[in-house]
C-alpha cells in the first residue's frame, strides 16, 4: 500500500513538472544599463527551466551566438570581442525572450574590501557638490548585497546596475567611483564597477580556495582546513531547537562564495581593493595573504596579467598597545607590489588620525586612477607614484636614500624641513634625523649618531610626512633594517 502511494505521487510531481512553464533567466550581473568589457570575449550565462529541448540565442550590436544548455539547464556563451560603444540592446531567446536595454561597452572594475571601499559618495569630502555633478550616464554601478555563503554561490540578491546620475551617485562606492571617473574622463569610454565590498571585514572571507593553495605560507593555517571551511554556526529558536545554520561571514572562503563566485566569469579589465584595518598587526603575514586573494582571483578569472591595484592604509590613532602594528602592514603591503601587475596608493598626506575613515575619497580614487592610466591605457608618461626607497648607502656619519618614482623631483609638500626621518647606530635606538634633499637623494643624519646603519621614515600610526614627488604623490612609509 506504501509503495502504491508513493508512485501515485511520483507521477504527480512528474506530471506537475511538465506542467510548469519553461523560463529562461539570467544572473543579475547581466542586465539593463550594464558595462559589458571590451577588448575580450564577452561571456553570457544563464539558465532554462526546461533544458531537453531549448536552445539559446544571444544577440548583441548585430552580432549572435547559439548554445544548447546542458542537463541541469546551465548553459554559456562567448560573444566577440568588441569595441567601446553604446547603447545597446540585448536579446536572450530560449524558452522565453529577455530584452535587455541601455547596454554600454567600456572598461569593467571590481571594487572590493572594507569599509573604506564601500564608504559612499554621500559621506565623502564636498558631497553635496558631487552629488549635484554626478551626470555621467556612460559611467554605470551595481552593488553587491553583503551575503556570506557556506558554498559557491551562481547569483547574488543585487537590484541590478544602475547609471550614474544626481538621483544615484550619492550611494556609489566613493574611490570606485572617483576612480571611475578619472578613467571616463581620460578615456571617453563607459565605465563599469561592481562594488563587492563588506565594512570590517578581513582579506580571509574574499579569497578563493584557488589562491589559499598557491601559499605555501598559508598551508598549516587555512589550506589544510579548507574542507572545514567556512566556519557556521547552529541558528536556535527561543526554545533551544536548531533551525537552521548560518555563515559566520569572517571565515575564509565565506565572501567569496557568496560575492565574488556569483560574478564569475564576467569579464573585468581588473580590480581595485581597500582593505587591511581588520588584519592590522599580523605584520608579513598579510602579505602572504594579499597574494592569496590576488593570485586567486587571477586563477578564477582566468586571467594571470589581471591588474590589481591597491590602497596603503592611511595613519590611524590604533592606541598604544597597538602602536607598532600600522607600519608593519604598510609594509606587508608594499611588498606586495614585488607581484606584478600591482599598484598601491599612498594616503599618508590626506588621512585623518582620528577617523579610521578619511572622507577625502576623491584622491584616492585619482592615485587609484594613475596607475590604471599607466599601466593598463597607454600613458606611460603619467607619474603614477609617489617616492618609494630604493636603497642606502652610509658615509660616515650620514646615510643616502636613493628612490624609485620620484617623477619630476623630491620635495617637502608643505616647504618645511622634511619630517619623520630617524636614525640608529648598533645600538639599534632610533632617534629624530635631519633630512635634507641632495640631488635627487635624501641625506640623513643625527647629532650623536656617528656611524649610523638604519633609517625609518613615517614609521609611526600616526605619521603624516611631508615627503612627495614635484606631482604631488607622497613617499611610502618605509625602514632599513629588519630589527
Amino acid at each position: 500500500m506504501r509503495f502504491i502511494r508513493f508512485t501515485i505521487v511520483l507521477a504527480m510531481v512528474i506530471t506537475f513538472a511538465k506542467t510548469l512553464p519553461a523560463e529562461t533567466t539570467l544572473p543579475k550581473i547581466i542586465g539593463s544599463n550594464m558595462v559589458l568589457q571590451r577588448g575580450k570575449p564577452i561571456p553570457i550565462w544563464g539558465w532554462e527551466s526546461q533544458s531537453q529541448t531549448n536552445k539559446v540565442t544571444v544577440t548583441f550590436n548585430g552580432k549572435s551566438v547559439t548554445t544548447t544548455p546542458a542537463a541541469d539547464g546551465k548553459w554559456s556563451l562567448k560573444l566577440p570581442i568588441m569595441k567601446a560603444g553604446g547603447p545597446f540592446e540585448m536579446s536572450v531567446e530560449g524558452s522565453t525572450q529577455i530584452k535587455l536595454k541601455n547596454i554600454m561597452v567600456g572598461e569593467v572594475w571590481l571594487c572590493s574590501g572594507q569599509s573604506n571601499m564601500e564608504w559612499t559618495v554621500r559621506s565623502s569630502n564636498n558631497a553635496k557638490k558631487e552629488i549635484a555633478e554626478g551626470q555621467f550616464p556612460g559611467i554605470r554601478h551595481i552593488k553587491i548585497p553583503h551575503r556570506p555563503s557556506d558554498k559557491p554561490e551562481s547569483d547574488v540578491p543585487s537590484k541590478g546596475w544602475e547609471v550614474c546620475s544626481d538621483q544615484t551617485v550619492a550611494n556609489f562606492t566613493a574611490v570606485g567611483y572617483f576612480f571611475g571617473k578619472k578613467l571616463h574622463q581620460e578615456l571617453n569610454v563607459p565605465i563599469g564597477l561592481i562594488g563587492s565590498n563588506w565594512g570590517g571585514t578581513r582579506i580571509e572571507p574574499w579569497t578563493p580556495p584557488e589562491g589559499f593553495r598557491m601559499v605555501p605560507a598559508l598551508k598549516a593555517s587555512i589550506t589544510d582546513k579548507l574542507d572545514q571551511l567556512p566556519v557556521t554556526r547552529e541558528v536556535k529558536n527561543k526554545e533551544g531547537k536548531v533551525t537552521g545554520k548560518s555563515v559566520v561571514h569572517q571565515s575564509p572562503l565565506a565572501l567569496y562564495n557568496g560575492m565574488i563566485h556569483p560574478l564569475l566569469p564576467y569579464s573585468i579589465r581588473g580590480a581595485i581593493w581597500y582593505q587591511g584595518e581588520s588584519n592590522n598587526g599580523e605584520g608579513m603575514m598579510y602579505y602572504e595573504k594579499m597574494k592569496a586573494l590576488i593570485l586567486g582571483w587571477r586563477a578564477v578569472w582566468k586571467t594571470p596579467d589581471l591588474p590589481f591595484y591597491f590602497v596603503q592604509l592611511a595613519p590611524f590613532n590604533y592606541g598604544a598597545a597597538r602602536a607598532g602594528a600600522l607600519p608593519l602592514i604598510w609594509e606587508a603591503q608594499s611588498k606586495a607590489l614585488d607581484l606584478p601587475y600591482t599598484g598601491m596608493a599612498v594616503t599618508t598626506d590626506i588621512s585623518n588620525v582620528r577617523d579610521i575613515h578619511p572622507r577625502n575619497k576623491q584622491d584616492v580614487g585619482l592615485r587609484l586612477a594613475l596607475w590604471a592610466l599607466a599601466k593598463d591605457y597607454g600613458k606611460p608618461e603619467t607619474v603614477f607614484s609617489g617616492p618609494k626607497y630604493k636603497s642606502m648607502t652610509s658615509n660616515g656619519n650620514k646615510i643616502t636614500i636613493r628612490f624609485d618614482h620620484v617623477g619630476g623631483g623630491l620635495i617637502s609638500r608643505d616647504g618645511k624641513d622634511l619630517s619623520h626621518f630617524t636614525i640608529a647606530g648598533s645600538d639599534k635606538k632610533f632617534v629624530p634625523a635631519k633630512a635634507k634633499i641632495v640631488a635627487g637623494t635624501i641625506v640623513i643624519s643625527a647629532n650623536g649618531i656617528d656611524a649610523p646603519l638604519a633609517v625609518r621614515f613615517g614609521w609611526d600610526q600616526t605619521a603624516e610626512p611631508n615627503l612627495a614627488n614635484r606631482e604631488g604623490l607622497p613617499a611610502s612609509p618605509f625602514r632599513t633594517d629588519k630589527w
